[in-house]
């Protein structure tokens, strides 16, 4: 079976099913390379996960554009000796050229060599498809849970 597409392309069912797949693999591959993006302050890739006009709202604060992202990720990550960020349960909605992604985020904050904090969030992305393939154009953080520092035990 042929279907338009939106561009007046002619695609198949089957067309149409592999460019779902693929959409919703990029998008969940640019949330993994979030929390690396995070865990490992690869900041000068900003471009590669973010569009230049991404919004970010957190408990920390909003920020616009990739110079406020990157502020608002140090401001909040870099008093930290290492992190770890893990996202799952992606929800993939994509409609065309724009998609959401809803993940929930666990992360492991290690203050010093004696204790670390926990925090549990629900992350909320919008995303574009742009010519150098999907970028977040906004980032929606709403806390769940966080711990005072704990004790080390490894």
């Amino acid at each position: 079976m042929l279907t338009r597409c939106r561009r007046g392309v002619v695609m198949s069912d089957r067309e149409d099913l592999l460019r779902s797949l693929t959409d919703r693999s990029e998008l969940t591959d640019l949330v993994a390379r979030h929390s690396v993006w995070l865990d490992e302050a690869r900041y000068d890739e900003s471009d590669r996960l973010f569009t230049t006009d991404v919004v970010v709202r957190s408990p920390r604060g909003t920020a616009t554009g990739l110079d406020g992202l990157v502020a608002l990720a140090r401001a909040g990550h870099d008093a930290y000796s290492r992190r770890m960020h893990s996202k799952s349960n992606l929800v993939v909605d994509v409609d065309g050229d724009t998609a959401t992604v809803r993940a929930h985020d666990l992360a492991v904050f290690v203050i010093d060599d004696e204790s670390e904090a926990i925090a549990a969030a629900v992350h909320r992305y919008g995303a574009r498809r742009t010519e150098s393939g999907w970028r977040f154009t906004s980032l929606d953080i709403t806390p769940i849970a966080l711990t005072a520092p704990l004790a080390r035990v490894l």
